[in-house]
Protein backbone atom coordinates (compact mmCIF):
# COMPACT_ATOMS: atom_id res chain seq x y z
CA UNK A 1 0.00 0.00 0.00
CA UNK A 2 1.21 3.50 -1.08
CA UNK A 3 0.06 6.11 1.25
CA UNK A 4 0.52 10.06 -0.29
CA UNK A 5 2.07 11.38 2.52
CA UNK A 6 3.40 14.99 2.22
CA UNK A 7 5.99 15.88 4.82
CA UNK A 8 7.12 19.47 5.29
CA UNK A 9 9.82 20.61 7.28
CA UNK A 10 9.12 24.14 8.74
CA UNK A 11 11.99 23.32 11.70
CA UNK A 12 15.39 22.18 11.04
CA UNK A 13 16.03 19.35 13.97
CA UNK A 14 18.97 16.89 13.70
CA UNK A 15 16.76 14.32 15.90
CA UNK A 16 13.72 14.49 13.27
CA UNK A 17 13.32 11.07 11.37
CA UNK A 18 13.87 10.39 7.78
CA UNK A 19 11.26 10.32 5.63
CA UNK A 20 11.72 6.59 4.99
CA UNK A 21 10.86 6.13 8.84
CA UNK A 22 7.90 8.69 9.18
CA UNK A 23 6.49 6.32 5.85
CA UNK A 24 7.01 3.25 7.79
CA UNK A 25 5.59 4.29 11.00
CA UNK A 26 2.63 5.82 9.20
CA UNK A 27 1.90 2.24 7.38
CA UNK A 28 1.95 0.67 10.40
CA UNK A 29 -0.41 2.98 12.44
CA UNK A 30 -3.01 2.67 9.20
CA UNK A 31 -2.79 -1.20 9.29
CA UNK A 32 -6.10 -2.04 6.78
CA UNK A 33 -7.32 1.11 6.21
CA UNK A 34 -7.11 1.98 2.55
CA UNK A 35 -4.41 4.31 1.31
CA UNK A 36 -5.07 7.72 2.64
CA UNK A 37 -3.36 10.92 1.88
CA UNK A 38 -2.35 12.96 4.95
CA UNK A 39 0.56 15.41 5.28
CA UNK A 40 3.00 16.00 8.32
CA UNK A 41 4.89 19.54 9.22
CA UNK A 42 7.45 19.21 11.59
CA UNK A 43 7.71 22.54 13.41
CA UNK A 44 9.23 24.97 15.92
CA UNK A 45 7.62 25.59 19.42
CA UNK A 46 6.72 28.96 18.09
CA UNK A 47 4.40 27.23 15.56
CA UNK A 48 3.52 24.68 17.85
CA UNK A 49 2.28 27.13 20.31
CA UNK A 50 0.36 29.48 17.86
CA UNK A 51 -1.35 26.56 16.47
CA UNK A 52 -1.99 25.14 20.25
CA UNK A 53 -3.79 28.08 21.27
CA UNK A 54 -5.72 28.75 17.65
CA UNK A 55 -6.97 25.56 17.45
CA UNK A 56 -7.07 24.11 21.32
CA UNK A 57 -7.21 27.30 23.18
CA UNK A 58 -3.85 25.70 25.68
CA UNK A 59 -1.10 28.18 25.60
CA UNK A 60 2.16 26.78 25.01
CA UNK A 61 3.95 24.47 22.35
CA UNK A 62 2.57 20.86 22.39
CA UNK A 63 3.89 17.46 21.36
CA UNK A 64 1.29 16.88 17.95
CA UNK A 65 -1.75 18.16 16.92
CA UNK A 66 -4.44 16.29 14.64
CA UNK A 67 -6.47 17.86 12.21
CA UNK A 68 -8.73 15.43 10.59
CA UNK A 69 -9.74 16.27 7.26
CA UNK A 70 -13.72 17.19 7.76
CA UNK A 71 -14.58 19.19 4.23
CA UNK A 72 -18.10 19.35 2.89
CA UNK A 73 -17.39 18.27 -0.78
CA UNK A 74 -19.38 16.48 -3.17
CA UNK A 75 -17.64 13.87 -3.37
CA UNK A 76 -15.62 11.49 -0.78
CA UNK A 77 -11.97 12.47 -1.17
CA UNK A 78 -9.02 9.87 0.03
CA UNK A 79 -7.61 12.68 2.41
CA UNK A 80 -6.96 11.67 6.25
CA UNK A 81 -5.86 15.09 7.32
CA UNK A 82 -2.89 16.75 8.77
CA UNK A 83 -0.46 15.98 11.95
CA UNK A 84 1.69 19.18 12.90
CA UNK A 85 4.42 17.88 14.93
CA UNK A 86 6.92 19.83 17.55
CA UNK A 87 10.72 18.50 17.17
CA UNK A 88 11.71 20.60 20.06
CA UNK A 89 9.52 18.98 22.37
CA UNK A 90 9.06 15.62 20.89
CA UNK A 91 12.74 15.41 21.70
CA UNK A 92 12.64 16.94 25.02
CA UNK A 93 10.02 14.45 26.58
CA UNK A 94 12.22 11.77 24.73
CA UNK A 95 14.88 13.05 26.98
CA UNK A 96 12.63 13.64 30.26
CA UNK A 97 11.23 10.59 30.07
CA UNK A 98 14.27 8.22 29.34
CA UNK A 99 13.16 6.53 25.81
CA UNK A 100 15.38 6.74 22.43
CA UNK A 101 14.27 9.98 20.48
CA UNK A 102 13.43 7.43 17.77
CA UNK A 103 10.95 5.77 19.71
CA UNK A 104 9.20 8.74 20.88
CA UNK A 105 8.90 10.18 17.33
CA UNK A 106 7.80 6.52 16.19
CA UNK A 107 5.02 7.25 19.23
CA UNK A 108 3.96 10.92 18.47
CA UNK A 109 3.38 9.92 14.58
CA UNK A 110 1.37 6.66 15.59
CA UNK A 111 -0.18 8.58 17.97
CA UNK A 112 -1.12 11.74 15.72
CA UNK A 113 -2.33 8.82 12.78
CA UNK A 114 -5.09 7.52 15.21
CA UNK A 115 -6.39 10.64 16.18
CA UNK A 116 -6.85 11.40 12.31
CA UNK A 117 -8.53 8.02 12.58
CA UNK A 118 -11.25 8.74 14.85
CA UNK A 119 -9.56 7.73 17.94
CA UNK A 120 -9.43 10.17 21.43
CA UNK A 121 -8.43 9.45 25.00
CA UNK A 122 -11.16 12.09 26.32
CA UNK A 123 -12.40 9.56 28.95
CA UNK A 124 -10.29 6.62 30.44
CA UNK A 125 -12.20 3.70 28.18
CA UNK A 126 -10.97 5.66 25.16
CA UNK A 127 -7.87 6.00 26.79
CA UNK A 128 -7.36 2.67 27.41
CA UNK A 129 -8.43 1.69 23.94
CA UNK A 130 -6.16 4.31 22.61
CA UNK A 131 -3.44 3.39 24.77
CA UNK A 132 -3.39 0.15 23.93
CA UNK A 133 -3.58 0.19 20.11
CA UNK A 134 -0.20 2.34 19.84
CA UNK A 135 1.27 -0.28 22.04
CA UNK A 136 0.32 -3.03 20.06
CA UNK A 137 1.27 -0.83 17.05
CA UNK A 138 4.97 0.25 18.39
CA UNK A 139 5.91 -3.42 19.69
CA UNK A 140 4.89 -4.45 15.96
CA UNK A 141 7.68 -2.11 15.43
CA UNK A 142 10.47 -3.53 18.09
CA UNK A 143 9.91 -0.45 20.20
CA UNK A 144 9.10 -0.61 24.16
CA UNK A 145 6.00 -0.03 25.53
CA UNK A 146 5.28 4.01 25.39
CA UNK A 147 3.40 3.71 28.48
CA UNK A 148 5.95 1.95 31.01
CA UNK A 149 7.32 4.41 33.82
CA UNK A 150 10.59 3.89 33.42
CA UNK A 151 11.99 3.51 37.19
CA UNK A 152 12.53 7.03 38.77
CA UNK A 153 10.49 8.68 36.44
CA UNK A 154 7.35 10.74 35.96
CA UNK A 155 4.57 8.86 34.00
CA UNK A 156 5.00 9.94 30.12
CA UNK A 157 2.90 13.38 29.41
CA UNK A 158 -0.35 13.26 28.24
CA UNK A 159 -0.66 13.68 23.91
CA UNK A 160 -2.82 15.20 22.06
Amino acid sequence: MTIPIHIQRACTSEESPDEASIRHWVTAALRTTDALELSIRIVDEQESAQLNRQYREKLGPTNVLSFPFDAVVPEPLPILGDLVICAPVVVQEATQQNKSINAHWAHMIIHGVLHLLGYDHSNEKDSEIMESLETEILLGLDFPEPYLEPAGNEKPSEHH
